[in-house]
């Protein structure tokens, strides 16, 4: 088959800290959870319990208030000891509900008792994952309640976009979670596309691992809805939303020259596999998400893993049971290294949400200590640049002299934060953090 991949740019990425693509172990129950209001990008959820009130497994404990936030449920049973607040390196304060473990499970060990989906209309289908709380569970988290609002304004066929681009190697968790739970995956991207009346479903997956993808194709084929299988590069940023639309408009345009008649894709949803595992939980399980599979490492780390973990745990206790650190870390992420969201004052209180796919503790060895070093124009970063972009030029121009913003503000905004050229920069400038920053009006 043909790998379809973006014109420009990208970097091929390894990383030998990162957890090895084994089976995934599961983490022990913490027995303080500490579980968001906010794991979405809106407002929090209102609080529906305080301190003292029992609650049991998958019960609701935040509701959403308005567009951008989901529902929130308690993660496992016990009584609520008090609410709790922190800092983010964004300079948003969460607030979120201590759990201490206590009582009986509703759903772990038992029995799975399948509901039946088949039968709904759209309409029901889209109440039930907005009424469990599914978001995507990557990036801001956006609630799909926000998605399906947004449906209504295209006009034309939709295409399902199952995204198994494993780009890099922090993406570890989700090609586990695609090779234990391959039938989840494919039935809620049936579940998905009918909710949202989607004309065809494409399982765009990386050229490395085909077998993956013949497997999900596979598993598609007893639906209804049309599927096919679309190989693509794994040269970061290839998942990246651009960058992967590139490759499948190329896939497209091929399709329309050997079969003029052909089908369309129409415009593209894209969605993960774990977002879609939760989709397929919530419809057939009747189960909010409860627990997300993790990759926990970075060179800090003794031994790296993937893990299965509850929404709710803190990440002290995950580096805990990964055998601790190996030196003092310089710097946590939540997230990629290359794109993730750094641990404000590397707080091991911190939870892992529902957008948690990576967590890793750096030494000063693995970001190149703290020593910046003026920029040798050496073109490195126009390189990489997927978007086409100078990230020396905007650099200069939007950090060391403000006054050139607004003439190179227009470019700016085209970056979407990828962190190539930081990868390849030999002075470690934080280029792509300072573009987009000031794209936002943060310079």
């Amino acid at each position: 088959m043909k790998v379809y991949t973006f014109p420009q740019g990208g970097i091929h990425f390894t990383d030998p800290t990162a957890p090895l693509a084994a089976e995934s172990v599961v983490a022990f129950l913490p027995v303080l959870s500490v579980i968001p209001l906010v794991q979405h990008p809106g407002a929090k959820a209102l609080p529906l319990v305080a301190g003292g009130s029992s609650v049991r497994e998958g019960m609701l404990i935040g509701r959403a208030q308005g567009p951008g936030s989901a529902h929130i449920h308690a993660t496992v049973p016990g009584q609520v000891v008090r609410m709790v607040s922190w800092e983010m390196t964004e300079g948003i304060t969460n607030e979120g509900l201590v759990i201490r473990l206590k009582g009986s499970f509703e759903q772990l060990g038992k029995p799975e008792e399948r509901f039946s989906w088949e039968r709904l209309e759209p309409g029901e289908l889209q109440r039930h994952i907005v009424e469990y709380g599914i978001v995507e569970m990557e990036g801001s988290g956006r609630p799909l309640a926000d998605l399906f609002a947004s449906l209504n304004k295209i006009p034309e066929p939709i295409t399902l976009v199952v995204r198994c681009v494993f780009d890099d190697p922090w993406l570890v968790a989700d090609y586990v979670l695609c090779r234990e739970r391959a039938t989840a995956v494919v039935e809620g991207s049936i579940i998905l596309g009918r909710a949202c009346g989607v004309s065809h479903i494409v399982y765009a997956v990386s050229a490395k691992e085909k077998a993956l993808g013949t497997m999900l194709l596979a598993e598609a084929q007893s639906y209804d809805i049309p599927a096919s299988l679309v190989l693509v590069s794994s040269r970061y940023p290839q998942r990246n939303p651009r960058e992967l639309e590139l490759a499948l408009r190329m896939y497209e345009a091929r399709g329309k020259r050997e079969h003029p008649a052909g089908p369309a894709l129409g415009s593209l949803l894209i969605q993960g596999p774990a977002t879609l595992a939760a989709v397929r939980d919530a419809l057939v399980l009747h189960r909010p998400i409860l627990d997300r599979y993790v990759a926990v490492g970075g060179s800090g780390v003794k031994n790296p893993q993937v893990m299965k973990v509850r929404i709710g745990t803190r990440i002290g206790d995950l580096f805990a049971e990964c055998g601790g650190f190996t030196g003092e870390p310089q710097r946590i992420i939540l997230g990629s290294p290359l794109s993730g969201r750094r641990v404000f004052e590397k707080n091991l209180d911190e939870p892992v949400i529902k957008t948690s796919y990576a967590l890793s503790a750096l030494l000063a060895k693995q970001i190149g200590g703290r020593v910046v070093r003026n920029c040798i124009g050496c073109g490195a970063c126009r390189t990489v640049c997927p978007v086409g972009l100078d990230p020396e030029a905007l650099f200069k121009g939007l950090v060391f002299f403000k006054k050139k913003q607004e003439q190179n503000s227009g470019r700016a905004v085209e970056c979407h934060g990828c962190g190539c050229c930081d990868l390849v920069c030999p002075s470690r400038f934080s280029l792509s953090t300072a573009i987009v920053n000031a794209a936002l009006g943060e310079h």
